[in-house]
């Protein structure tokens, strides 16, 4: 009987480890991607969106970051970081674009281009922060593709799931946020402070994967599965040692 048990223990821990071992690849994976996480996401506001910048192209420091900007977008102004310089892209305007305040633009910034005065060695990760203005377009996912340019290759982050298609199945999903409702304002015009979570929750990263929120997320669903695991396991061995009561002296 002790046999028994011991054999049903070892199966459920190697089990137990296997399936952790497959939790734990897919949170690397996400946090391997560059991703993308605002500070907000409400139609109409500011807000500051956070690059994440993970190892480098097979293990190969990084040294340029290249960040397009969504046609929805006319600008963004660049976080200054102490590890890179940083400059505007523009580019000319097919026509004049009208702006909401009556006002056109012929021009826009396109990208966003951080350049390191040291190679960002592999093992190592820092983050690019841009200030932008969110379209008035609830409901629209905004994508960023992003040119990772290393001592030796580059990463295009630039796909864009179909409709339907899983961003976590492609290879080097384009980092994104989805613009939520606006924020509703009150007698005197000015907006209630808005729930800082829930915005954050509702922003989808670049497959998650590489951004904070993305990293945030997939350990804690690695913690759940794990305990569920460990729970599972532990009910079986109690179960079993009920129905076979070995240690019970013989009359």
């Amino acid at each position: 009987m002790h046999t028994s048990i011991l054999r049903r223990s070892l199966a459920t821990a190697a089990a137990t480890g296997g399936a952790a071992a497959l939790l734990l690849a897919a949170a690397g994976g996400a946090a391997a991607h560059v991703g993308v996480t605002p500070d907000k996401t409400s139609a109409n506001s500011y807000a500051l969106l956070t690059f994440a910048v993970p190892h480098g192209c097979d293990e190969s420091g990084t040294t340029r970051v290249a960040i397009t900007l969504p046609a929805e977008l006319n600008d963004a102004q660049p976080t200054v970081n102490p590890n890179w310089t940083v400059e505007k892209v523009t580019e000319q305007l097919p026509e004049p674009k009208k702006l909401a305040d009556g006002t056109s633009i012929t021009k826009r910034t396109s990208q966003i281009v951080y350049t390191a005065k040291a190679p960002l060695e592999h093992q190592l990760r820092d983050t690019l922060v841009l200030s932008a203005k969110l379209p008035d377009a609830a409901g629209k996912t905004l994508y960023f593709p992003t040119l990772q340019t290393c001592e030796t290759g580059q990463t295009d982050w630039s796909e864009i799931p179909a409709d339907g298609q899983d961003p976590h199945s492609l290879k080097a999903p384009a980092p994104s946020v989805t613009v939520t409702e606006a924020a509703s304002t009150d007698g005197h015009g000015a907006a209630p402070t808005a729930s800082h979570s829930t915005e954050q929750a509702s922003a989808v990263s670049g497959s998650g994967a590489g951004d904070g929120g993305a990293g945030a997320r997939s350990w804690a669903g690695l913690a759940a599965g794990l305990g569920g695991l460990v729970l599972g396991g532990t009910a079986l061995v109690r179960s079993t040692a009920r129905r076979n009561p070995a240690d019970t002296p013989a009359k």
